[in-house]
């Protein structure tokens, strides 16, 4: 019998509408797992015990008085430290912003409140979320990374301390962690989700991303959350309901195989791995244009012109407690001349539009979540580049546990959809995890 903290949110939040779960019961097993494997995990910037449980009690006292119930009444959420929250500290991941306590909750917070949600904490973060590692460890292989800069919302779910995790992808943040720790990671479309109170690093980049056990639970989570947001000019109000595409795959989707311009930098048990997969699922080999081959440097120019406008303050104000690396980008974006910016925007645009044009066809492309397993802890939080692609162009991408690599280690399976096409993306997810292929 699976225990309740392992349980999707699926089907907590059925038993938790019913009241044949409370929300304090399942906040204090979500606790419990917490308590026995946080020593060796380490997910967690921020916990207070005694507030969880009065938040879930709250939550079972509006059950009980009658009140109308949230999309997401009594769901234990663990919140990435880079997205802000009134009432616990949110640091950043950096020393620089140590005791930080910002005065508003971030528009995504506050909308998980409203949805009845229990915020459980703040989950590890690398670095001003770049690229140097926190503490977290794989909950697979502790001597392994969880992958970066969402690694304690990855490792979190993974290991049973919370059903739903928010996260964060500027290159593959949200992709690489889910994919190293075996769960499913979610990046919606550009602008699917508010960005408001979470910590800037580039405009044209940042995406907020969720994780989860299953395809329906990130559409659970999506559905709370997602809309138009005033402060955030690139949000929309999408026509359709995650949930519901979920649910309700109609049909066989259609897939394409695309191994991406850096499938020589995978190692070779993943690329026999994937290609075994997509002979199983009989896919259509579609490559990329030649294009696409620039696509990680349209992106490196693009966050590192971000990052020296966004971290430029703090490497002023407190530049010797930067890491090298995130002092480096400052350093390198502050070089970097409005010809080049503008240039990357343009080569952005014209990638964009061959992408639709190409796939405008296809449910979603299939292609690697990562280069490989999670590797070994050195500091650094993995190679990101199989997710770099997708987020230059802004296009709903989603990994799914399907696969096991090395050591029995997670390999995860990126599909990818169009720009604001995450229905058929999620369709053809839950299609894909329905097969069960490993």
């Amino acid at each position: 019998m699976t225990e309740l903290a392992d349980r999707s949110a699926s089907d907590l939040l059925a038993d938790l509408r019913s009241g044949t779960l409370a929300a304090a019961t399942l906040a204090s097993a979500c606790l419990d797992r917490i308590a026995a494997r946080e020593p060796e995990v380490e997910a967690w910037a921020y916990l207070d015990r005694e507030r969880v449980l009065a938040e879930a009690s709250d939550r079972d006292a509006q059950h009980a008085n009658g009140a109308a119930l949230g999309a997401l009444h009594g769901l234990p959420v663990g919140v990435k430290d880079i997205i802000d929250t009134a009432d616990m500290p949110t640091e950043n991941g950096t020393v620089i912003h140590k005791g930080r306590r910002p005065t508003a909750d971030a528009v995504l917070v506050a909308r998980l409140r409203r949805t009845g949600a229990v915020v459980m904490g703040k989950t590890v973060t690398s670095e001003l979320a770049v690229y140097k590692a926190g503490p977290t460890r794989n909950p697979h292989d502790p001597s392994r990374s969880p992958g970066g800069s969402s690694s304690g919302s990855a490792a979190a779910v993974a290991a049973g301390m919370v059903p739903l995790a928010l996260a964060t992808q500027t290159n593959g943040s949200t992709i690489r962690p889910a994919a190293f720790c075996g769960i499913v990671g979610y990046k919606p479309s550009l602008g699917l989700l508010p960005r408001t109170g979470i910590l800037h690093q580039s405009s044209i980049l940042d995406q907020p991303g969720l994780m989860a056990r299953t395809v329906a639970d990130v559409a659970l989570l999506a559905d709370a959350l997602m809309g138009a947001d005033p402060a955030d000019e690139m949000t929309f109000d999408p026509s359709w309901s995650l949930v519901e595409a979920a649910a309700t795959p109609l049909r066989t989707p259609r897939l394409a195989f695309v191994r991406s311009p850096y499938w020589a930098q995978a190692d070779a048990t993943t690329r026999a791995a994937l290609e075994q997969l997509a002979t199983t699922l009989g896919l259509e080999t579609v490559d990329l244009p030649d294009a696409f081959a620039d696509a990680a440097e349209v992106q490196k120019t693009l966050m590192t012109a971000g990052i020296a406008e966004a971290f430029g303050p703090d490497y002023d104000r407190a530049g010797e407690q930067l890491s090298p690396v995130v002092a480096g980008i400052v350093e390198a974006g502050r070089k970097l001349s409005a010809l080049d910016f503008v240039s990357a925007m343009s080569q952005r645009d014209r990638l964009r539009e061959i992408f639709a044009r190409r796939y405008a066809g296809y449910d979603a492309i299939v292609t690697p979540a990562a280069l490989g397993i999670a590797p070994k802890r050195d500091g650094s939080t993995g190679n990101p580049i199989m997710a770099t692609t997708w987020t230059l162009l802004g296009a709903p991408a989603l990994t799914l546990p399907l696969l096991r690599g090395e050591d029995d280690m997670p390999l995860g399976v990126q599909l990818v959809g169009n720009l604001r096409d995450d229905a058929r993306l999620l369709g053809a997810a839950a299609w894909l995890e329905a097969r069960g292929v490993h």
